[in-house]
């Protein structure tokens, strides 16, 4: 099992996105059985919660990652020297409405959010946050975007599923709103 784990470990370093299980069974097929696959993974997975560890395997974008625990982000920002990237309120918007629309036209965005969208989607394009899915079947055949892999790796979601409800952002808003009269 031991042996397991650490190719498991060895994969998920060495990917340069997050390894989702399909892929470790593609990778080792003929080599493992498939159940001793999902046991070490899970072992290895609770191998990584312990609080002396620096990293951590979060499962993102349907797949595995090593990420490095925030309280070590400081540390890491001056090894780095980067800042957090930042996306503006109407970027943020603007993603929001094509993540729970999607697939969303450039239009249909606008309506939503009453101003033109051009500059954000092409921002939100060249930042690999969305990606052009095809076209819609009407005239003039419109764009339609859809968010991607690094979206998901980059908000920590599962996959789409996991996007909060409308009654989890309501929810939440109404604690806001408290907190902020207390």
């Amino acid at each position: 099992m031991n042996e397991i784990k650490s190719l498991l470990e060895a994969l998920i370093f060495v990917s340069p996105t997050p390894i989702g299980l399909k892929k470790i069974l593609e990778v080792v097929e003929d080599s493992f059985p498939k159940k001793d696959i999902e046991s070490a993974l899970s072992q290895l997975l609770k191998d990584y919660e312990t609080p002396e560890r620096g990293l951590y395997i979060q499962e993102v974008a349907e797949g595995f990652q090593f990420r490095t625990k925030p309280r070590f982000s400081e540390w890491i920002k001056r090894l780095k020297k980067i800042s957090p990237a930042r996306l503006s309120k109407a970027a943020l918007e603007t993603l929001a409405i094509i993540a729970y629309k999607q697939p969303a036209t450039r239009g249909e965005v606008e309506r939503l959010r009453g101003v033109e969208v051009d500059g954000i989607v092409r921002a939100l394009l060249e930042k690999n946050l969305i990606r052009i899915v095809g076209r819609k079947e009407i005239p003039g055949r419109p764009i339609l975007y859809g968010t991607t892999q690094r979206f998901l790796e980059l908000f920590e979601l599962k996959n789409l599923s996991s996007l909060p409800s409308l009654e989890e952002i309501k929810a939440l808003s109404t604690d806001l709103s408290e907190d902020e009269t207390e």
